[in-house]
């Protein structure tokens, strides 16, 4: 079974809207982001519609609380209810799991154009490693919505308010996006924290396997989880396939987004920046020094709000079709500079782990997805086996936000 909620608490234990319960403040714990994924504009929202979203926790704790988002929307949304509950399968519901969510002691939200907002924290503790389902239903949803696109996860969606429902009846539909919901957070042990995970479809998980959690932020967790004390538990994937440093398209850039996608994060300590490879490839005109300056105003920034940033070096990609010699010299430069530029706190060199020994502009065939481009699993857990955890854990100072 995934995961279990301990008996419920009085609710009227904790103070809505407050960021962790008196209970949880007297033992030092803080809340810390236990599975995350970056907001995106993916197309016409639609009301009176259920969502029944799968995710996967990384760290464990108390005091579960989801945060909605309408962050590219144009006009209100009102999600009438929300809940959440244990997978059993598919969308059915481990029979009493399911609890209803509150937001400042309200049973339904109404989001303004542009807002995020957390629930209240749920009494009852969540395993690490679990998948969690977060059942929201969408009473009043119009324009733009807001929400992940390339999830690799099953979650399900019915029309009318099903959100209470343990049984997957009316659960018919499949999805593969996550609507409306971009982070869930616990009250962790003290000193624990999170590392977020900034990157493109690599980290976003393209070419892992769907329904697996194999992506590599996923097996950098099992990492974390099986060495405990080491101060980092949860994992926040801010992956966007197509993403990049420097423009907007496949959402914002990695520049424009770093505020809400990984400095808001309840109880990050380090941000391990993996992008570039969308720049370089994209055949206009971006150098080195271009991108570096990108890396720069987001160590700048990261370390201005008291994070640590590992930085990755970009991956070889031969063998895709808009592969240059001009453009593998700008990746040279660029891993050069995450290498040898002194300005991160450490590196993760996923280059030197999943280049070809026999030619180092290539990915190795036993990590290759099959486009040259993307790792497969073995690729993805090669890379979360080189990242040297204790890296994660350094210190600057900053306090966890909580919003």
């Amino acid at each position: 079974m995934a995961c279990v909620f301990a008996p419920a608490l009085a609710l009227a234990l904790y103070a809505p809207g407050n960021a962790t319960s008196p209970a949880a403040a007297a033992a030092g714990q803080r809340p810390v982001v236990t599975w995350a994924a970056s907001a995106d504009r993916l197309g016409e929202a639609v009301s009176d519609r259920s969502y029944r979203l799968v995710v996967h926790t990384s760290g464990g704790g108390r005091g579960l609380r989801i945060r909605v988002s309408n962050a590219f929307g144009d006009r209100p949304l009102t999600l009438g209810v929300a809940y959440a509950g244990v997978q059993s399968n598919g969308a059915l519901l481990v029979p009493g799991s399911n609890r209803k969510l509150a937001f400042s002691g309200s049973r339904s939200v109404t989001l303004a154009a542009g807002e995020s907002r957390y629930s209240d924290p749920l009494p009852g503790s969540v395993k690490a490693q679990s998948n969690l389902v977060i059942s929201l239903y969408a009473q009043s949803a119009d324009g733009p919505a807001t929400g992940h696109g390339m999830a690799l996860q099953t979650s399900y969606t019915a029309s009318g308010d099903h959100a209470a429902e343990e049984t997957a009846d009316a659960y018919t539909e499949r999805i593969a996006s996550w609507l409306y919901l971009d982070a869930v957070t616990v009250e962790a042990a003290p000193g624990t924290g999170a590392v977020a995970t900034l990157g493109d479809s690599i980290t976003d998980g393209w070419q892992s396997t769907t329904d697996k959690n194999r992506r590599w932020p996923d097996y950098l967790a099992g990492r974390l989880h099986a060495a405990p004390g080491g101060g980092i538990q949860g994992v926040a994937n801010e992956g966007i396939s197509g993403n990049k440093v420097l423009m907007d398209g496949a959402g914002q850039s990695a520049v424009g987004r770093l505020q809400r996608d990984v400095l808001s994060q309840a109880g990050v300590r380090t941000v391990l920046l993996f992008e570039g490879i969308n720049d370089i490839k994209a055949h206009d005109g971006v150098t080195a020094a271009g991108l570096i300056a990108g890396y720069r105003e987001i160590i700048g920034r990261a370390h201005a709000a008291g994070k640590c940033v590992v930085g990755a070096t970009v991956l070889p990609y031969k063998g895709w079709s808009e592969w240059t010699p001009a453009e593998e010299a700008v990746r040279r430069d660029m891993n050069a500079f995450v290498r040898t530029g002194g300005e991160f706190d450490a590196v993760a060199d996923f280059d030197r782990v999943l280049r070809s020994p026999y030619d180092s502009e290539r990915m190795l065939p036993t990590f290759d997805g099959g486009d040259h481009l993307h790792p497969n699993d073995k690729g993805m857990q090669a890379m979360a086996d080189s990242v040297d955890l204790s890296a994660l854990a350094c210190e600057r100072g900053g306090t966890p936000p909580y919003s």
